[in-house]
């Protein structure tokens, strides 16, 4: 069996092992809720972050394209941007991949069905994915300042215009 297999047939375990740990990194009440709604309406949160780690981790088993895999990882850190996350938070949940993947083909390793060079590969994929994942979060965070600036000049503008300090130009 390839690797790429190897990695479908072990997807549910990993995938929940996961989901767990990033699920762990939020506070104790917001992860209780996280794990344990299950519907996607009423917690959007745990569904963007479960698709986006479902995404990411199809594309892991293949030569990892940054156009496909963006989007994947975009759904995750686009939720932790805006939340109270430092950047090392918002992008640290690649990293535990690396060990979650090496317990979950540890059989296959002894079995010789994995070989050290498959998991060296997985290894860097997962570096890439963590470099792109900090690029995501600094997009994000680019557009949430961007945001908050031109908040605060139509905000200013419109205290000045109320203040008779700024004239309109008719045309």
């Amino acid at each position: 069996m390839s690797l790429e297999g190897i990695l479908e047939s072990k997807k549910d375990v990993v995938l929940k092992r996961w989901f767990q740990h990033i699920i762990d990194t939020y506070p104790e009440q917001t992860s209780q809720f996280l794990k344990r709604e299950k519907n996607p309406f009423a917690n959007p949160v745990g569904a963007a972050v479960y698709e986006g780690i479902e995404g990411v981790y199809g594309e892991l088993a293949r030569d990892l394209d940054r156009e496909r895999v963006t989007p994947a990882l975009d759904r995750i850190i686009r939720i932790r941007a805006v939340q109270d996350f430092p950047p090392s938070g918002a992008v640290g949940f690649v990293f535990p991949l690396k060990r979650l993947l090496r317990e979950a083909l540890e059989e296959d390793l002894r079995k010789d069905r994995v070989t050290e060079g498959d998991l060296a590969s997985l290894d860097r994929r997962i570096e890439e994915l963590a470099l792109l994942a900090f690029d995501v979060y600094t997009e994000c965070r680019e557009k949430i300042f961007e945001i908050r600036v031109n908040e605060v000049k139509a905000r200013s503008h419109r205290l000045l215009q109320r203040a008779n300090l700024i004239v309109e130009d008719p045309d």
